[in-house]
């Protein structure tokens, strides 16, 4: 049986907070239940423990890779390695957003690999950026 995973779920997991929910968070993602993940808890955590908690970010990309790589934690729309690699390129810097990476990741996987932007800093390896429906790139 598979389960899907809320921000909730995933936050209380990753803090520790408050014990009791963290604990019973823990029952459920340290068991061998093959659990899905979608891309906008992994966005949404990535905010809560950036924004609520003060994590520093790479420490938030740390963690998130560390989660994503458990073996019962399955992404619920894209490949393992591409959420993985999106998380990643947000790590060297915060160039990058969360959501921009996921969009990203979610774009390698799809036929066309063409991204509407107006955002000069969306990441552009392995597709296409346009600002319009012209041939123009960024």
């Amino acid at each position: 049986m598979s389960g899907l995973l809320d921000t909730s779920m995933v936050v209380r997991y990753l803090t520790g907070q408050p014990p009791d929910l963290a604990m019973l968070a823990a029952q459920i993602i340290d068991s061998e239940e093959h659990l899905l993940i979608t891309d906008v808890v992994v966005a949404e955590t990535a905010y809560v423990l950036t924004s609520v908690y003060g994590v520093p970010r790479e420490a938030v990309i740390d963690t998130l890779v560390l989660l994503l790589q458990k073996r019962n934690i399955f992404p619920f729309a894209l490949r393992k390695e591409t959420l993985l690699q999106a998380l990643l390129l947000c790590r060297p810097s915060g160039r990058i957003s969360f959501a921009d990476a996921l969009v990203w990741a979610a774009t390698t996987e799809t036929k066309n690999k063409l991204v509407y932007s107006l955002d000069a800093r969306f990441p552009r390896d392995g597709i296409e950026v346009r600002r319009s429906r012209t041939s123009l790139r960024g």
